[in-house]
């Protein structure tokens, strides 16, 4: 008699090169989980796969913030058993933020500043964490964030720890270097293009989710055709990822904010070239953008004008 299964099936709410993300639930308990499943057939998966494990295990604690690991299974044959179809929805369900971003929200004439503020605090705290506790993302962009939703608030989630490193050692976490360039190409800094960096490599993507929130920048995806948030620099009809055009440039100024002057204050367009400085000695690390982000106007309700 087959065993039943743990977790059933709502829908995907994600897919990339190396696994599928589900919302799921636990059949026991009916609570919501998401659910990423990867196959291990190859040894570059099955390594990913041990790195996102390694990477949230060594989390004593957890954050409210960062997606929990509950377990890792291994296992053959049939995982998941698909949900039945009435299944009834709830405001609990896991979505990416980028999901969020382009949906109803994304239609109002101006983009929610005040939801957007909370994303980036949510972000910028959870990233904070993860250097504290000596973990390195390496792969930051609006795919690898969830959101749930906790009494009707929207609560982010940073995901997909496959790309992270986990750096040995107390000490701060800025001083540790990479040398093996990864992530997403719009998404890296400068010195990850070149192959040496620390972890102000998160807070370079962070900028440029951030900036491209606040405005509702997006670009297609070349290779899937997909729509996705993020920022970038023209050259003729080519998109090039921020990151290399700095590479090329170092003086390259940058139009912050790039489609409405008055998008966002003064204060914000100042965090926003502060994290995505070229020189990372210049650039916050995720401990003074933790620190800055909370005081920035943007969002705040002192921030419209009373006229």
């Amino acid at each position: 008699m087959a065993a039943e299964a743990k977790y059933s099936i709502i829908r995907e709410v994600g897919r990339g090169n190396y696994g599928v993300v589900y919302e799921a639930i636990v059949n026991k308990t009916r609570s919501k989980v998401a659910v990423k499943r990867m196959q291990c057939n190859v040894p570059e998966n099955a390594e990913l796969a041990l790195q996102e494990f390694w990477a949230l295990q060594s989390i004593q604690r957890q954050h409210e913030n960062v997606i929990q690991l509950e377990e890792c299974i291994l296992q053959n044959g049939q995982v998941f058993q698909p949900i039945s179809h009435h299944y009834g929805k709830s405001d609990s369900h896991l979505l990416l933020i980028e999901t969020c971003l382009k949906g109803r929200r994304c239609m109002d004439p101006s983009p929610d500043a005040q939801l957007n503020n909370s994303f980036m605090q949510q972000l910028s705290s959870a990233v904070a964490f993860l250097h504290r506790n000596q973990i390195v993302h390496r792969d930051l962009k609006a795919d690898n964030i969830l959101i749930s939703h906790k009494r009707g608030n929207p609560i982010v989630k940073v995901a997909d720890f496959g790309l992270s490193k986990v750096c040995r050692g107390k000490g701060n976490v800025n001083q540790h270097r990479f040398s093996s360039a990864c992530g997403s190409n719009f998404y890296m800094a400068p010195e990850v293009w070149e192959g040496h960096y620390t972890a102000k490599a998160d807070v370079f993507a962070l900028g440029i989710i951030f900036w491209a929130m606040a405005e509702r920048i997006t670009f297609r995806d070349g290779d899937t055709e997909k729509e996705l948030l993020g920022t970038y620099i023209c050259q003729g009809k080519e998109l090039i990822p921020l990151g290399e055009a700095l590479l090329e440039n170092p003086n390259l100024k940058l139009q912050i904010p790039l489609k409405n002057k008055k998008s966002m204050p003064d204060d914000l367009c100042k965090l926003l070239h502060d994290m995505l400085a070229f020189n990372p000695k210049k650039r916050l690390d995720s401990f003074q953008l933790e620190v800055r982000i909370r005081q920035i106007s943007y969002g705040k309700k002192c921030q419209r004008s009373l006229s």
